[in-house]
């Protein structure tokens, strides 16, 4: 395959040659090699400049990361047999770690195929097309996971905030029979979701061990799902025999998803309805008290400049959230921000703690799993944090 060149500026293939997959569009010398030359999603041989090969992206001259390295092979021929192969090599891992078709399947720079995310629920996936790039690959790579996995259902869930980045329209489609409703096994519990109609694939694989992990921390306790969407943390608690579990969310449509995954289990949950914060500090102030308090947030910080004001929302919830511990409590508190280092969030609870008279001691701290592999030259893919912490007497 003759693929055009897209050359790098002096002494940008630093990072690259270093493990990492993406480039930057002011790393590009786009008077030997004009950006605009290329059509979104469109592959390139990249090179440095001085014109040693690299490897081979896809290139999307409108957006900021304009560039995603596919493979350092400047002779691979990027096609179904490619794809698939990189598919194969990402399940393989799946299959010897969980005991159920149950997981994220792609997650892409970490598998070698950058902007791609593929959930299992048994036989039926949801993919996500983030990037030009894989919308591009878009009908070599479904026929790559037709061959690989069988599916008898895939939902294009192209609803993410990153292809708008990307300047791709964002829709959801069905690929096969109608999913309707699926369960997830995890541990002890089953959960139901409908995948084409929940939030981003429908369902948060990346906190699965920190959810069973919570168990040791709930007998006989009462417990504070916020943020708790379908009840996760919840049904998991109540299952590891809390005393009593309230959900909190915003959505009514995500509390009545929490109360059926409670039935579905055997086990009762309190649901209650309104803005994290608000109900946090009403809870506060009508005298409630929780022995362990789940904070589980969506991102709060989307973007590097919004770090300031995304850690005081931070800090603002886990100030609250300590509010409502009793005098030896427990509090988990999670960011799946990439933009949100750890360090950085020990730090906001530490200081919370202080500033309310408590003492703090970390616990346990803990990341995304094993479905969800860091790349270990790229950062920005290890994004969750959570942290187990005891809140008690200073």
């Amino acid at each position: 395959m003759s693929l055009p060149p897209l050359k790098l500026k002096p002494r940008e293939d630093k990072r690259l040659r270093a493990g990492h997959a993406w480039i930057f569009s002011n790393e590009v010398n786009v008077g030997a090699t004009p950006l605009k030359a290329f059509a979104p999603g469109s592959l390139a041989r990249v090179e440095s400049d001085r014109g040693r090969p690299l490897g081979i992206a896809y290139v999307n001259p409108s957006a900021l990361i304009c560039a995603r390295l596919l493979t350092r092979d400047t002779h691979a021929a990027i096609d179904r047999s490619w794809l698939q192969a990189r598919v194969h090599q990402a399940v393989a891992l799946r299959e010897r770690l969980f005991p159920t078709p149950h997981y994220r399947a792609v997650f892409g720079e970490s598998d070698g195929l950058p902007g791609l995310v593929v959930d299992r629920f048994g036989d039926m996936l949801a993919v996500q097309l983030n990037t030009a790039g894989m919308e591009a690959l878009r009908e070599p790579l479904l026929a790559a996971m037709e061959a690989e996995l069988s599916p008898r259902t895939l939902v294009l869930r192209n609803d993410s905030p990153m292809r708008e980045l990307e300047g791709l329209p964002q829709h959801v489609e069905v690929l096969g029979p109608p999913p309707g409703e699926v369960e997830v096994c995890e541990g002890p519990a089953r959960f139901a979701l409908r995948p084409e109609a929940g939030q981003k694939t429908g369902w948060y694989f990346d906190q699965r061990d920190n959810r069973l992990r919570l168990g040791r921390y709930v007998a006989d306790a009462r417990v504070l799902d916020v943020f708790s969407y379908v009840g996760a943390w919840g049904v998991q608690a109540a299952l590891a025999g809390a005393r009593a579990v309230t959900c909190l969310d915003s959505s009514a449509e995500a509390l009545q998803g929490a109360s059926d995954n409670a039935q579905r289990n055997g086990v009762a949950v309190e649901t209650r309805q309104g803005r994290a914060l608000d109900e946090l500090k009403a809870m506060a102030a009508a005298g409630e008290r929780f022995d362990v308090v789940v904070l589980d947030p969506p991102a709060l910080v989307k973007r590097r400049r919004d770090l300031p004001q995304g850690a005081e929302h931070y800090a603002r919830l886990n100030r609250a959230a300590m509010q409502l511990l009793g005098e030896d409590g427990f509090l988990v508190s999670a960011s799946c921000s990439q933009h949100m280092a750890g360090d950085h969030l020990q730090r906001l609870l530490a200081r919370e703690a202080r500033a309310l008279g408590r003492g703090l001691q970390v616990l346990e701290r803990c990341g995304q799993g094993a479905d969800h592999p860091v790349h270990p030259a790229m950062p920005e893919t290890a994004y969750l944090k959570a942290f187990y912490c005891r809140v008690c007497a200073p």
